[in-house]
């Protein structure tokens, strides 16, 4: 069962780069930018992690939370965050459970190998914690214009 547009957002905690408790109750009343990649410090999820951070100021000023989410753990965050000087947080989802709950935890194949692994997908979530827009084609390089046009 995938989630919907206008769907109520799956609840989530989890650890943030530092260790810190992030969960979505946390942002109630505000627009939360979810935002599930692959792995960090990968071309694809680099280009676009630096395309949010390089407009990170548009994002906010319309509003926007910017959370990262990966299944790698909290030390590849801290390097991939460092690396990249990005200002927002990524979340630690080492247990699989947001991925899982957000249904982007899927098979996928690649040079014939079917493994599991998280697909690129991005929710944004409204101020009552109702999931506006799901993004499922992202574009690594632009994506931040794909998010401004849902406002």
């Amino acid at each position: 069962m995938s989630l919907q547009t206008g769907d109520q957002a799956p609840a989530f905690e989890a650890a943030d780069q530092n260790g810190q408790l992030v969960k979505l109750s946390d942002f109630a009343g505000k627009k939360v930018v979810l935002y599930f990649y692959p792995k960090d410090d990968t071309p694809g999820c680099t280009a676009q992690a630096c395309n949010l951070r390089d407009n990170y100021e548009s994002l906010l000023q319309a509003g926007y939370v910017i959370l990262g989410v990966s299944v790698d753990d909290e030390k590849s965050h801290q390097k991939f965050i460092k690396k990249y000087e990005l200002p927002f947080p990524l979340l630690a989802d080492t247990d699989h459970k947001i991925v899982e709950a957000y249904g982007v935890w899927v098979e996928k194949n690649m040079y014939g190998k079917t493994y599991m692994g998280t697909a690129r997908t991005t929710f944004v979530i409204d101020e009552s914690g109702n999931i506006a827009q799901i993004i499922r084609k992202v574009d690594t390089k632009d994506h931040t214009s794909q998010i401004l046009q849902s406002a």
